[in-house]
Order: structure tokens, then sequence, then C-alpha cells
């Protein structure tokens, strides 16, 4: 028994050899970690000496070419990727609304017929219970505001992952499924370090201010999102666009918060209101004047919030006699 044993154990070593030099990470010659395959995918060279660590790579691409989008769109045997914007996660099947058989020639009337009744019983049949047709409906919500905001994709899905999180956890319970969307959307927005004022996303949702406000608070404690203070050097550049003022404005505006916000000045004060006084006193120093309702009417503020604000940071930089 003592043969085969060995020899399963050589074996076994041989196998393991084979992986390890599969799974290259440094090169051998100058025990760099700068590997880089080449466009073809054929070979793995090392950046810094240009040793050829690996050759004859098997190719894991498609085996057909494509030159463009469309090219690459007809060819391709795959659908689109899983998201969690939509209740289904995309996964369902989808009957086209084309009347017209595979080769694109038109279907009897007796055919479109049944496929309205199958498209109307395929719609009904896609949310099988109350959670899936409330998420059906949040989802759709979320795409609205999300349109209206201008905000990436990227924040969509994060507000998807939050609104699942909070149903899942029953905590829509009692709750408008508009005001529970809309707070997952704001959190969104401040996890991903979009600059979105909680004004902001109310004037694009169906609920006030106040309950998104506290279904936003009730819903990060609950999921422990770990949100961390907006920095309103976040919001210069888009109230400096929309203002229509210089990068210098811009700059000293962000010179204006680093300076204050050192001496303490930011604690418990509105993110927004802060960036607003800031960008007035910027475009007061570099010449550019704009008036406090200007400012406040882009920054969704009151020009005596601008006011007060600004009062104290000329202070703290030392220009208020």
């Amino acid at each position: 028994m003592t043969g085969p044993i060995r020899q399963r154990e050589r074996e076994q070593a041989a196998e393991t050899t084979a992986e390890e030099s599969e799974g290259v990470e440094t090169c051998p010659e100058c025990e760099s970690k700068s590997l880089v395959a080449d466009a073809g995918g054929s070979e793995v060279v090392c950046e810094d000496c240009g040793l050829v660590v690996e050759e004859n790579n098997v190719d894991r691409g498609p085996e057909w070419r494509a030159f463009n989008h469309s090219e690459r769109q007809e060819k391709s045997r795959v659908g689109a990727p899983t998201t969690n914007t939509m209740h289904d996660k995309g996964l369902t099947t989808t009957i086209d609304w084309k009347d017209k058989d595979a080769y694109g020639r038109s279907i009897s009337s007796k055919k479109r017929s049944q496929m309205h009744r199958l498209r109307k019983w395929q719609e009904r049949i896609r949310t099988k219970d109350a959670g899936e047709r409330n998420l059906q409906f949040a989802l759709s919500e979320l795409n609205r505001m999300c349109s209206a905001l201008g905000v990436p994709r990227s924040v969509q899905e994060v507000a998807s992952v939050i609104y699942r999180r909070a149903l899942k956890e029953d905590l829509i319970r009692g709750r408008s499924i508009e005001g529970v969307a809309t707070a997952a959307l704001y959190a969104a927005c401040r996890k991903e370090g979009i600059p979105r004022s909680l004004e902001e996303v109310a004037e694009v949702s169906r609920v006030e201010r106040k309950e998104i406000g506290r279904t936003y608070r009730y819903i990060s404690q609950e999921l422990a999102l770990g949100m961390e203070p907006v920095d309103p050097k976040k919001y210069v550049p888009r109230f400096c666009s929309e203002l229509e003022l210089t990068e210098e404005v811009e700059s000293k505006a962000n010179e204006i918060i680093d300076v204050t916000s050192e001496k303490g000045l930011l604690s418990g004060k509105s993110p927004t209101g802060y960036a607003a006084a800031a960008i007035y006193a910027a475009s007061l120093l570099c010449n550019e004047k704009k008036t406090q309702r200007e400012v406040a009417d882009v920054a969704q503020v009151t020009e005596v919030t601008i006011r007060n604000r600004y009062q104290e940071q000329i202070k703290a930089i030392g220009l208020y006699n």
C-alpha cells in the first residue's frame, strides 16, 4: 500500500506546483508585483523589467469579433446584468411588444390577440404578493426621483438596497412607501457623497420635508447606516456654477470653509447655509459681488441664515472690525 500512497502524494505535490505556477503574482526576475496582461490576454508581462512571465494563455473571451457597439449587441448571447433597481432584479422574461415572429414577419390577428392576453397576464403575475407590489411601486418612485434630481446610477442602486433592507426589517409598517423611498434616496446621496440637500430631495418627492427627515433618522438608526456629517465644500462647485462665479471664488470659498471649520464654527450648522455664506464672503473678497438673495435662492436657504453665518465666518478669519 506504500507505493500507491506515495504515488498519490507525488501527484498532489505536482498539482500544487502547477497551480502555484499558474497563479504567478510576482516577477521571478525582479520580484516586482507590476504584472500586466497584453491587449489579447495571451501574455503576462512585468512592467518593470519586461520579462514575459506567462505566455500562450487561454483566451476566455467570446469566439466572435465585434468592432462597434451595435455589432456587439447583435452578437452577444447574454442579457443585461442584474440590478437592485428592479423588483425582480431584471431576471423576469418580458414578452416583446412587437407583434412579429422570429423572422420579423407580422403575425395574424388571432395571434396578436393571444399575445396581448399573455402580456397582460405576465404583467399581473410578476408580483406574487403584497411585498413585491410594495417594492415595485417604491423602486418606480426611486427611479422617478433620481431622474428628476439628475443623480448617478450608483445612487439609485444604493437607495434600492437600503429600501430592500428596510422592507426586510419590517421598518415600513405604519409609514408611507413614498416617505421611506425618499429617505432611502437621501441616505444614498449622503453615502455616495453626492451633494443633495434635504430640501432638494423634498422638492421631487410627494411627501413633506418633515416626514422625510423623521423617516431618514429612523431608518439610519435602525439599519446602522453610520452616516458622517456632510462636508459643505461638496456644495461649493455646484452653487458657484449656478451663480456663474469664477474658480477664484470657488477656491476662496473652500479656503474660508477650511479655516472656519478648524475653529469649530461648523458644528451644529446647516452645510448648505454654511457653504452659501462662504461663497457670499468669497464673492465680496474677489470683487464678484452677488446679493444675499441670489445666493440664498441657489442654496435654498434664507437670507437671515447667510447673514448670520457670514458674520461668524468673517470674524473668524479676522476681517471683522
